[in-house]
């Protein structure tokens, strides 16, 4: 009996080392992982780059809010050409440190591709492509959607106006842009219905002018081509070419300011981010393309596959109206924005700012303001509107469009 009451304790005490041993084994794992604070969002920047005041800064307004509301931090890479996006990406991936690595741009799709079989246990995101595969969350809008309340807008101001012709200034004839068109042109058809209606005026369709500029970087050949539009009666110019779209506020600014205005029309129409600050009161609204959503839902969906509460981390995000990855721009958005112009080196005034934007808002007839609002409801679930004879769900299951595509919509919408 004394033997096995001796065995049973033996027994005991190397059971109680073996926990002991492996608690404390457990421990200096724990407290030498390296803490939350430590762990990084990386994000590398298309040849945009920061301080474009519209989609590179968009993502890194995402980006910076995920860092502060997960305690991590957040490293920036500028690309200054298309041959640094692979090294870029690879010099991020090869540390181990990033929750997500996000990449900002359709042109670093094959980049992206090839880094992330490269390094198939880093989780990476792209903006406005899509990569099949399982560490990559592709991260895409409904531009389209957005696109067409700015068209809409653009029409009843145009013929509020007595405009003959509203515009487009495009970067790359790409994809992801003929979304933006085939909605601006869907949009100004619409507008001119709903005009119509509410005047009972017999109106004269307006001419779409658009003209791809082929860079997301060239803002004097955006003030170029946005010259020409206005030569031919444009009263507002949509800016869909990033940096490139900074020309066009210029073209508007110096055009008004030539014949004594201290406001449009005509007007600029921004993209991406809230850009009515930029010239205030020559920017009617901006279509926002909420990149900071995408970034932040990257951020929060890799934070949760690591942590296993989802079991899926690739795969494509869609944000539209719905998702709030789409809108127009609003007096409230101001704050925002200007707080990343002042980041970005740009001495702003603004109470001055909001003033003049009210201003100009204030001048165009509420009505019109309320009937872009009812279309953004109204497109949240309804796709089957038409309107000379193309009904938004048309536009959306053709989506992808490819350059045939596109053109048959311009001709259908009189493009």
């Amino acid at each position: 009996m004394v033997g096995t009451l001796r065995a049973v304790a033996r027994t005991t005490i190397i059971l109680v080392l073996i926990v002991v041993a492996i608690v404390a084994g457990a421990l200096v794992y724990y407290y030498s992982m390296p803490p939350a604070t430590e762990l990084k969002i990386g994000i590398v920047y298309d040849i945009g780059g920061r301080g474009d005041l519209s989609f590179n800064d968009m993502a890194y307004l995402g980006g910076s809010r995920a860092a502060k509301d997960f305690g991590l931090k957040l490293v920036e890479v500028q690309s200054r050409s298309e041959s640094d996006y692979l090294p870029n990406l690879r010099s991020l991936a090869k540390s181990g440190e990033y929750v997500v690595i996000v990449a900002v741009g359709f042109l670093m799709a094959d980049a992206i591709s090839q880094v992330a079989d490269e390094y198939p246990n880093q989780l990476f995101a792209i903006i406005d492509a899509v990569v099949d595969k399982p560490n990559v969350l592709s991260v895409v809008f409904k531009e389209h959607e957005g696109s067409a309340l700015v068209g809409a807008l653009a029409a009843m101001v145009a013929h509020y106006y007595n405009y003959s012709a509203v515009g487009v200034v495009l970067g790359m004839e790409i994809p992801v842009l003929y979304k933006f068109e085939a909605g601006y042109y869907w949009g100004i058809r619409y507008g001119e219905k709903i005009y119509a209606e509410k005047t009972g005026l017999n109106i004269t369709p307006l001419r779409i002018l658009w003209t791809y500029t082929g860079r997301f970087d060239d803002p004097a050949g955006g003030k170029t081509a946005t010259q020409a539009q206005l030569a031919q009666g444009a009263g507002l110019v949509y800016n869909v070419a990033g940096a490139t779209g900074l020309g066009i506020f210029e073209a508007v600014e110096e055009y008004c300011v030539s014949k004594g205005m201290t406001q449009g029309p005509p007007f600029g129409i921004g993209v991406d981010a809230d850009q009515d600050w930029i010239k205030p009161g020559f920017i009617i609204a901006s279509m926002m393309k909420r990149v900071d959503v995408g970034v932040y839902t990257a951020v929060k969906r890799a934070l949760d596959y690591r942590d296993g509460k989802i079991q899926k981390y690739g795969g494509i995000l869609e944000l539209g109206l719905a998702e709030g990855g789409v809108g127009v721009s609003n007096v409230e958005d101001l704050d925002v924005f200007l707080s990343i112009a002042e980041q970005a080196g740009k001495r702003v005034n603004k109470t001055e700012i909001v003033a003049k934007v009210q201003a100009m808002r204030e001048s165009i007839p509420s009505w019109i303001w309320e009937e872009v609002a009812k279309l953004a409801n109204e497109l949240k679930t309804n796709k089957n509107i038409e309107v000379q004879g193309v009904k938004f769900s048309d536009i959306e299951s053709a989506i992808p469009l490819d350059a045939t595509e596109i053109q048959q919509i311009r001709q259908a919408l009189g493009a």
